[in-house]
């Protein structure tokens, strides 16, 4: 039923771990490395490992293609019907697979499944964890409100650790947009999956996302942050039903909104010159500072019922009795 598509690129020590913990998970499951041209003992390991693994499969890019090619070269190899995706420093939890299976099994018609993930160090430790974000130990949003949920922040389907998605629809969406290369792609693929189906969450922590100073997101300006989640808000707003359309704040309020977030993350960094460049004048928009403080009360009570963001717990069908 799943693949786990493994990208890699130079982290061979890290990408160890990565393997093992799709390898160990207690479900059947196919792993599939796609390595982007690594020079340090990947493919001599990768090729190793398959001869005496038969579930595991490996990739390797004849030149650097970088990561949003090589998640489409993987997928569009993938033998699974369901996707998940995996990042060469990050790893699973043992029953990850089956907890999203059991997930999927009661809610048929979902293209998209996220759960919650532990923030680790390099070392392991736990440093934080993903909020709860809805009713009961698994719920599912219909997928005419998933869009609206993401246009104000309070449908977080997390990083590529967290997130497993049905492959036909993943075709659909023509796959990861290589010119956001690592700079919201995974969103912008999110907001396109969810045109084919509805999403189902499992409030459980079942994966680990390694934050530390070698990850591709420390690498980013925030001033391309910023042009490329504006580009990412348009494409959701776009995308926004009819039946949301009239309580839906206008785009430009959600620019200002977003001009001022990524001010105070420069600020934050003490890059008071960067900061005020990033506002724009958002800082003088009463509007902004508004939808601020509103989202974030919303995201402090992700597990409360949203304003227009229907939920339902998903619950298991009884046992029948015997006899």
């Amino acid at each position: 039923m799943f693949t786990v598509v493994i990208t890699t690129y130079n982290r061979l020590d890290l990408l160890k771990r990565a393997i093992q913990t799709s390898l160990d998970q207690t479900v059947a499951t196919e792993v599939l490395v796609v390595d982007d041209c690594s020079q340090d003992g990947t493919q001599a390991y990768c090729e190793a490992l398959m001869t005496r693994e038969t579930r595991f499969r490996y990739l390797r890019n004849h030149t650097n293609q970088g990561h949003s090619r090589s998640v489409n070269r993987g997928i569009e190899a993938a033998q699974g019907d369901w996707i998940k995706l995996l990042d060469d420093d990050d790893y699973l939890a043992p029953d990850c697979l089956a907890q999203m299976e059991k997930a999927i099994a009661l809610c048929p018609t979902a293209v998209i499944c996220s759960c919650q993930a532990a923030q680790v160090n390099d070392q392991g430790v736990e440093l934080s964890r993903t909020p709860i974000t809805g009713p009961g130990e698994m719920f599912t949003i219909p997928q005419g409100d998933i869009h609206y949920g993401m246009l104000i922040d309070v449908v977080p389907f997390g990083t590529p650790v967290q997130v497993a998605f049905r492959r036909d629809a993943f075709i659909q969406t023509q796959g990861w947009d290589s010119h956001l290369d690592t700079n919201f792609d995974d969103i912008d693929s999110w907001m396109k999956l969810a045109e084919h189906g509805d999403a189902v969450f499992i409030n459980q922590c079942l994966t680990y996302r390694t934050i530390w100073p070698g990850g591709y997101n420390h690498r980013l300006a925030l001033g391309d942050r910023l042009a490329a989640h504006l580009d990412l808000k348009q494409g959701i707003y776009n995308r926004i039903p009819p039946h949301h359309q009239h309580h839906c704040p206008p785009f430009g309020d959600i620019a200002q909104y977003l001009k001022l977030h990524w001010s105070l993350a420069a600020l934050k960094q003490r890059k008071i010159r960067l900061a005020l460049g990033l506002a724009d004048g958002a800082i003088f928009s009463l509007r902004a500072w508004q939808l601020l403080w509103q989202i974030r009360q919303w995201r402090r009570n992700l597990a409360q019922p949203m304003p227009h963001v229907e939920k339902r717990v998903l619950t298991p069908l009884p046992t029948p009795a015997i006899g």
